[in-house]
């Protein structure tokens, strides 16, 4: 099974930034939409951010907004995602995956339309 490989994930104080990436290997998933979720334990799966294959569309979770940007390098098949000011309620693990179908405005923030999801990297904010 094809998937994607988180990695950047740490320990990191209130205020601080931190940067995670999400590699494809070869040309898996290479021209598609990819996101970033977070998952802490016992809760469902929560969108953080989205960004299209050319860059032109991104979004955003509203908890996020301001504080994290989410980029990409086509040339490394690799998404980003730059956290900054970080808070302990953002220690969770994230995870990404490619969006895979539906009309990416209707449906950036479900789930059900990505594959590929990675194991996920542990991202913990001390306070």
């Amino acid at each position: 099974q094809v998937q994607l490989v988180e990695s950047g994930g740490g320990l990191v104080q209130a205020g601080g930034s931190l940067r995670v990436s999400c590699a494809a290997s070869g040309r898996t998933f290479s021209r598609t939409a990819k996101g970033w979720f977070r998952q802490a334990p016992g809760k469902e799966r929560e969108f953080v951010a989205l960004i299209s294959w050319s860059g032109g569309s991104i979004y955003y979770a509203d908890s996020v907004k301001g504080r994290f940007t989410i980029s990409r390098d086509n040339a490394k098949n690799t998404v980003y995602l730059q956290m900054n000011s970080l808070r302990p309620e953002d220690t969770v693990v994230y995870y990404c995956a490619a969006h895979l179908g539906g009309v990416l405005v209707r449906t950036y923030s479900n789930g059900t339309y990505y594959r590929g999801w990675g194991q996920g990297t542990q991202v913990t904010v001390s306070s």
